[in-house]
């Protein structure tokens, strides 16, 4: 057995997830599929033997009937050098091993594939997250982990480089959402199978005294002019093509031939020491 920790209680994952495809609430599901479509509209290349790494595969199959559907798992059911696109589709905020999950990714790819991945960045939930941790501390003195902890997106587009991706891409969209309550954002949660999944979370019941203080905190805090509570997710999607030798290439460094001073027709004024 491994010493090292992990994020992710994974069999509780599960278990969320399963529960979630009963009754699901998929909107964010449904944005990063819009997302990855609107992407994939831009590119001038077509994709016939495509890949999806996905929790939820109903939402996507109706979207690529003949996609290759992938469970979300550490280690992923994907053929080496198979698909010319994987799509890693709202998963890697709960992998404990994500450079692990894109490199499977690039594996899989043919060469000049693409991979397009769609997750949950750094500023998901920190309403729920500010309000659950100040009520904890005020009642109990001590602080225990409740919302996992997101990447931020410099930090997973760093991820694409050490997956050995070329022409890495990541971009972010913050999405506002509004709830009658913290408790109706709190349903939405568990009907995403997003509640609390990690290793490190107290295995107790919360305290009632807590989370009606969390609640309170919330709607005094995040309230709009409507009396709704809001709620940000933060949809990062990364891009990243299986590296092949069609693809452009950067110049080598090297000294300059030319002055840029004379391509702009311009003085060159020397700055003092």
């Amino acid at each position: 057995m491994s010493d090292t920790p992990t994020l992710t209680d994974r069999p509780a994952l599960a278990r969320y997830r399963d529960r979630a495809r009963r009754g699901p609430a998929l909107f964010l599901h449904e944005e990063a599929l819009a997302d990855v479509q609107d992407r994939l509209a831009l590119v001038n290349k077509s994709f016939s033997a495509p890949a999806v790494v996905t929790p939820f595969p109903d939402l996507w199959r109706n979207a690529f009937p003949t996609a290759c559907l992938v469970d979300d798992t550490e280690v992923l059911d994907l053929s080496e050098t198979t698909h010319d696109l994987v799509i890693h589709a709202m998963a890697l905020h709960w992998a404990n091993d994500p450079v692990g999950q894109l490199i499977q990714c690039r594996r899989a790819l043919k060469p000049d594939g693409l991979l397009l991945v769609v997750a949950l960045g750094g500023q998901t939930l920190h309403e729920l997250r500010a309000a659950l941790g100040q009520a904890e501390i005020e009642i109990t003195g001590g602080l225990s982990p409740r919302v996992a902890p997101m990447g931020e997106i410099r930090d997973l587009g760093a991820l694409l480089q050490r997956a050995g991706l070329a022409l890495p891409v990541a971009d972010s969209a913050v999405l506002r959402t509004s709830y009658a309550s913290p408790v109706h954002l709190m349903h939405d949660l568990r009907a995403m199978g997003e509640t609390n999944a990690m290793s490190a979370r107290v295995r107790t019941a919360t305290r009632k005294s807590v989370m009606l203080r969390a609640m309170e905190l919330y709607s005094e805090a995040y309230s709009d002019e409507n009396g709704r509570v809001t709620a940000t997710f933060e949809l990062i999607t990364l891009t990243g093509w299986a590296p092949d030798s069609s693809q452009p290439q950067p110049l080598r460094p090297g000294p300059a031939a030319h002055r840029l001073a004379d391509a702009l027709n311009t003085v060159e004024t020397p700055l003092k020491d």
